[in-house]
């Protein structure tokens, strides 16, 4: 479908959540380009002020700027009473959070709040909107998984787990939502060149043999998929490798692999934090 269909199809307003730097602010900025007004969520309100301007004067968008941390009790609440005035169309669920190392290194208190922001809130947001979309038999979600998602990765393994949580409640609200004629996308992508993943602590991914894709290229593919695939993996070499996965290694076999490559890219003690993509 061509992007600049999708205000009409879906409604006025897509959320973004994650708006502040890296996948979300490219989502943003695309469907800004498309024609969709836009609700940027994220906790860094000066970062999300600069991109409405910006997106002000170059597409003529209205923005709604929304402080807000997501992985706080009732935020999905709260920002579903704060967009209930809004022609909401579509959500894009890119907040997110990364810990890595070995996993009994990292501190209770970071895994918990991994799941928290990784798998509970889009579990919220696509609860939320998607019953919104339903009931008016039109709208939208994108949920990002990751090409992690599918097989156990040892050094980034409560992350892969959660990213493995939204790939597979995607791809099934995708079957369920369908008749309501709401689309969902799960969108899984690889390594990709964005201020979290280049300052991430306690792991190089320069450092793992998978071309780092611009985040231009991988929104691009999302939006052409959504409504015509459950699932994008963008990139060539990352869809060689989710085939391989599938289809000619067992999963012992891909857990040691993605181990062995992992623990070489994790530098030492790893390090659990939260992304700034999430900020």
């Amino acid at each position: 479908m061509n992007p600049r269909n999708l205000p009409t199809k879906y409604g006025e307003y897509a959320v973004v959540t994650g708006a502040s730097s890296g996948i979300g602010a490219e989502f943003a900025t695309q469907l800004a380009a498309a024609g969709f007004n836009l609700v940027l969520v994220a906790r860094r309100r000066e970062r999300l002020a600069e991109l409405a301007d910006r997106l002000r004067a170059e597409h003529g968008t209205n923005s709604e700027v929304v402080e807000l941390d997501l992985a706080g009790e009732g935020a999905v609440s709260e920002l579903a009473r704060r967009t209930q005035h809004l022609d909401i169309g579509l959500v894009v669920a890119s907040a997110g959070g990364l810990t890595s190392g070995q996993f009994v290194a990292n501190s209770l208190e970071a895994e918990t709040a991994l799941l928290a922001l990784n798998l509970v809130v889009p579990m919220q947001l696509a609860h939320v909107y998607g019953g919104l979309f339903a009931s008016r038999r039109r709208g939208a979600l994108i949920l990002l998984a990751s090409t992690v998602a599918f097989a156990p990765a040892p050094y980034l393994a409560n992350y892969a787990a959660a990213k493995a949580y939204i790939a597979s409640l995607g791809q099934a609200l995708n079957y369920e939502l369908k008749r309501s004629g709401v689309d969902v996308l799960t969108l899984a992508p690889g390594p990709t060149r964005t201020e979290g993943v280049e300052t991430a602590e306690g792991i190089d991914f320069g450092k793992l043999p998978l071309p780092m894709g611009p985040p231009s290229k991988v929104v691009r593919k999302a939006l052409r998929g959504l409504g015509r695939k459950p699932l994008v993996i963008p990139g060539f070499m990352n869809r060689v490798s989710d085939f391989m996965g599938k289809h000619l290694a067992p999963r012992r076999a891909q857990t040691v692999m993605f181990g062995r490559l992992l623990s070489r890219a994790t530098t030492e003690g790893g390090h659990a934090r939260r992304s700034k993509e999430a900020a």
